[in-house]
C-alpha cells in the first residue's frame, strides 16, 4: 500500500529535522514544500507532502506515523 503524509511545523529547523527524520524513515518527498504565514502567530508555517510503500492493506485505523 501507498501511505501519504502531509507534515507541517513553523519555519524552524524543526520542520527541517521532521522532514529529514521522515526521509531517514523510507518516506520519500511528495510535490512540492509549501509556505504561508500564519497571522493568529504571526508567524510562517511550512509544509511538506511525503509518501512511502509499504506491504499490508490500508485501513483508517493505518498509523502512518509509526511505517
Amino acid at each position: 500500500m501507498k501511505l501519504y503524509r502531509f507534515l507541517s511545523e513553523d519555519d524552524t529547523s524543526a520542520f527541517c529535522h521532521k522532514v529529514t527524520d521522515a526521509l531517514n524513515k523510507g518516506w520519500e518527498l511528495y510535490g512540492s514544500p509549501t509556505q504561508t504565514f500564519d497571522p493568529v502567530k504571526g508567524i510562517m508555517r511550512c509544509g511538506q507532502s511525503v509518501v512511502k510503500d509499504v506491504p499490508g492493506t490500508y485501513t483508517p485505523d493505518t498509523k502512518l506515523g509509526e511505517h
